[in-house]
């Protein structure tokens, strides 16, 4: 793992401050890689790499070359079928200087140029710099696990594992962007390539770039695809049971590639308590496990991680968060995400992996990606019973099955309330909106909106984020099921844009710790994706084939439990007898005012009817997460300017050419 920047100044081939540039650069994302730092310039060039080293500890330097010198690639991320892969073009007569995955993924790209990244399984953002040709080649992996932003103006172009990197560039310009705030407090995140801010983008996953000159082109290589109804997989549940078992299993075991310790994550879910179990088949020796309890035992799990790393006979570490603790690190936490958030949960994410890397630990094994893939999520439940519901709108039974799915909402204490009905009947009967399942959950969101300054909304007139990304939708979507649709829009929007992103790479590496994600694994995703609807979501069983394949590897308690979804507390943390005083302070009228952003009015009353009550709605929660994260972005990122700290005996290995 690494943080990478770089620098293309097509029309200016003197650049005096490329160095210094470069360095600024990775002076602020060397949390992503603080083992070593390098970096080559060229006439009219710059790459930068803050390295993580964990494959060829001792020779993976980056920037590093191909074997005919033309190449020269920094890379995020790890290809785990990279010894595989050197071993064919060995047999092609190539040879190597180094036993790293960078090396493998610069010489495929010299040898089957963009072909290349069809054959990785990985996870990856990275950039080749070809000097006979003068272009830039970036390319970023399948489902988004690795981050990679860009800039572009007039005669340059720019590149950085995060924001905070490009804004150390005189040249470029900071501000929020009314549409993005709009897509995030609708959403959750951005739709990509767009970010929180102006003119900075993303690379959307699955795409690759080439930049030569002023010429800017990006094409997708990979993207999520479901089979028609009636089309899926044909074997038995066993067949299925049997080939996911193997997949998985791979999946772990390429994960386990490293040449330092590889510890796992323990939620005490089925998800990460299964990749354990596959970890100790793999590697029966001691096993590091980690995992984090709340002290509000409405949020806790500790039980079940405690049961697991028992059953599993773990070396395990756990640790209590607070809400006081939350509220001090909340700040913090939006530094690393560099987007407003609505939920506090990345924060004791960021805590937890800093006592990985407290324990001399880099690489840890997660679960993410089996509740998008594996149909594990609430809403898609949700979505079944409204479809079912919508049936017969009026019935007074049909609505009462959505308690089961969230019996900690304060309003499905009485689910026969005409105020559950409203919420939960939201567009109840337009069952042919392709983003039915979602429907309810956008517009939720969407009320925080209300929240905005006259001078956002005056941005925003006649801008629905709705209703742009239909667009975008696969040809072929119509042509799937109800549960790969909803499967579709959650892994693209909500998997790639917030739970990867700001609750993972950046929670991960804000303590240089890598995240690894067995299913994840383009062969398993693709595999789940062809399976029929009942071998994920089984009437209201979700993760039906999952739980068959782990019997008898795991706790049958854990197996059996209600899904719990991870969750940490938001109002209690930042309105109790003793919040940090940055809280008080950037919710100010005065602050409120200055920014522009929010109605000052209308967040005291939002604050005073906190602190008055007891049971606080979740669109309350949401909405002062989301308030409060947004202030601190504009405070970070646009009143005031980032000022790197460049240590002046940083040893800095340069390359030039």
């Amino acid at each position: 793992m690494c943080g990478i920047a770089g620098i293309y100044n097509y029309r200016s081939p003197k650049q005096p401050s490329m160095e210094l540039n470069i360095t600024k650069m990775l002076s602020v994302i060397r949390h992503r890689g603080p083992d070593e730092t390098g970096m080559y310039v060229g006439q009219n060039v710059g790459l930068g790499s803050a390295r993580l080293s964990i494959v060829d500890v001792e020779g993976g330097q980056q920037p590093l070359s191909d074997e005919s010198g033309n190449y020269w690639i920094v890379y995020n991320g790890e290809v785990f079928n990279y010894k595989e892969l050197r071993k064919g073009l060995e047999e092609k007569g190539i040879s190597f200087k180094t036993h790293s995955d960078t090396e493998v993924v610069v010489q495929m790209y010299a040898t089957y140029g963009s072909d290349c990244l069809n054959k990785f399984n990985g996870q990856f953002a990275f950039c080749i710099w070809n000097k006979k040709e003068k272009e830039f080649f970036l390319a970023r992996d399948r489902v988004g696990i690795r981050p990679l932003y860009y800039w572009h103006k007039d005669e340059a172009f720019a590149f950085c594992s995060e924001i905070k990197g490009l804004f150390t560039l005189d040249n470029i310009e900071r501000s929020i962007s009314a549409e993005s705030l709009a897509q995030i407090f609708t959403f959750w995140t951005t739709t990509s390539p767009s970010t929180p801010f102006e003119k900075i983008y993303e690379l959307p996953p699955g795409h690759q770039m080439t930049v030569k000159g002023s010429d800017i082109q990006i094409k997708k290589y990979w993207s999520l695809d479901f089979p028609k109804r009636g089309a899926f997989y044909s074997g038995s549940l066993n067949d299925a049971a049997e080939e996911l078992g193997y997949l998985l299993k791979d999946a772990v075991k390429i994960r386990l590639k490293a040449d330092v310790p590889v510890a796992a994550y323990l939620s005490g879910g089925l998800d990460s308590t299964f990749t354990t179990s596959l970890i100790k088949e793999i590697n029966p020796g001691i096993l590091n496990t980690f995992s984090i309890g709340f002290k509000d035992k409405v949020f806790d799990e500790t039980i079940y991680q405690r049961e697991a790393s028992k059953y599993l006979n773990t070396n395990h570490t756990a640790f209590e968060c607070t809400s006081e603790e939350i509220a001090e690190q909340f700040e913090n936490t939006v530094w690393h995400t560099e987007f407003p958030i609505l939920r506090t949960a990345p924060t004791p994410m960021m805590m937890l992996s800093k006592k990985v890397r407290e324990r001399n630990i880099k690489v840890v094994i997660t679960g993410e990606g089996a509740d998008e893939f594996l149909g594990g999520y609430n809403i898609f439940k949700e979505a079944k019973i409204r479809r079912f519901w919508a049936k017969e709108p009026n019935s007074t039974i049909r609505p009462k099955l959505l308690s089961r799915l969230y019996p900690y909402l304060p309003m499905m204490k009485d689910a026969n309330t005409i105020a559950s009905k409203m919420f939960f009947g939201y567009k109840l009967t337009e069952t042919d909106n392709p983003f039915y399942s979602h429907l309810l959950r956008w517009n939720n969101t969407s009320r925080i909106k209300s929240f905005f300054s006259d001078h956002v909304n005056q941005k925003l007139e006649r801008y629905v984020p709705i209703d742009g990304i239909d667009k975008e939708l696969p040809e072929n979507f119509e042509e799937w099921s109800n549960l790969s649709k909803s499967q579709y829009i959650e892994a693209t929007i909500f998997m790639s844009g917030y739970l990867l992103s700001s609750q993972g790479d950046r929670m991960a590496m804000a303590n240089s710790v890598e995240g690894r994600y067995p299913f994840l694994d383009y062969r398993v995703i693709e595999f789940c994706n062809k399976l029929p609807d009942q071998f994920k979501l089984n009437c209201l069983n979700e993760k039906f084939l999952l739980k068959k394949i782990s019997s008898g590897k795991i706790p049958s308690s854990i197996t059996k439990r209600s899904k719990q979804p991870y969750r940490a507390p938001i109002a209690s943390s930042f309105f109790n007898s003793n919040p940090p005083s940055y809280i008080c302070d950037i919710l100010s009228s005065k602050c409120l005012d200055a920014y522009g952003l929010f109605q000052s009015l209308k967040v005291n009353t939002l604050i005073n009817k906190i602190r008055l009550q007891k049971n606080i709605s979740e669109v309350d929660q949401m909405a002062i997460a989301g308030i409060l994260s947004t202030q601190l972005v504009y405070r970070m990122f646009i009143e005031n300017p980032i000022l790197p700290k460049i240590e002046t005996n940083q040893k800095i290995k340069i390359i030039k050419e």
